[in-house]
């Protein structure tokens, strides 16, 4: 017996709805996609209707979307696409806040971002930042994912990036290589290309064209747990 669409009381949008007319679509049930990603049958309502979890894990975005025959980045927030300035530096006298993103760069073999929606600042001294050249900076503060940038960046450092525009130079960036987010040492290859290097030898350099690559803005500081 074909399963019943449960309807949540809310309608739903974004990924949210294309995800629910998609599984009407194909004829499939969204307890039948919970069970098909290993998750309890009432994950994806739970998704659905109460927005919990916020958005979908990256796996279970994919398995979801070659299942269904879509796109992957038809079941992501639109913010998610790109990466965006979700959060622009706020004055506070003093004091500068620091919108701290949802967002994490890959210090291994690379992942795509989630959601960039500021959920926090990191507030610094005026002062700081101008002993430090960064009073003019456009800064955001995201987190490092994987051990490739080690000892230099650990798993879990968090990083202030300068977005920016400036000429390039050689140093540690945030680029965007195809749809993938990294913490790579950045430097000239030759005319029109560029390597990205990691600290850890474990890991191979990577030599792509320039107008392969998207620099998102300069590395400038890092905090993390001692």
């Amino acid at each position: 017996m074909k399963e019943t669409q449960q309807i949540p009381a809310e309608t739903p949008s974004g990924p949210r709805a294309r995800l629910l007319e998609l599984s009407q679509v194909r004829g499939v049930s969204l307890a039948a996609l919970s069970e098909l990603l290993g998750r309890n049958p009432s994950y994806l309502q739970q998704f659905i209707r109460k927005g919990s979890p916020r958005k979908l894990e990256e796996q279970d975005r994919a398995t979801l979307a070659r299942f269904l025959g879509v796109g992957e980045e038809e079941l992501r927030e639109a913010q998610e696409n790109s990466y965006t300035k979700a959060g622009r530096t706020r004055d506070a006298g003093d004091w500068v806040d620091v919108p701290r993103l949802d967002v994490g760069a890959s210090a291994g073999p690379g992942r795509v971002p989630g959601s960039e929606a500021a959920f926090d600042t990191f507030r610094f001294s005026r002062r700081w930042l101008a002993e430090q050249g960064l009073e003019r900076a456009q800064l955001s503060a995201i987190t490092v994912e994987g051990d490739s940038m080690e000892p230099l960046l650990n798993n879990g450092d968090e990083i202030l990036i300068d977005c920016s525009p400036r000429p390039f130079r050689d140093g540690i960036h945030v680029v965007r290589l195809g749809e993938t987010l990294m913490v790579k040492r950045v430097a000239s290859a030759g005319p029109g290309r560029v390597a990205l290097l990691s600290q850890n030898f474990a890991y191979p350099p990577v030599e792509v064209a320039v107008d392969e690559v998207t620099i998102i803005g300069r590395v400038v500081w890092k905090g993390g747990r001692v």
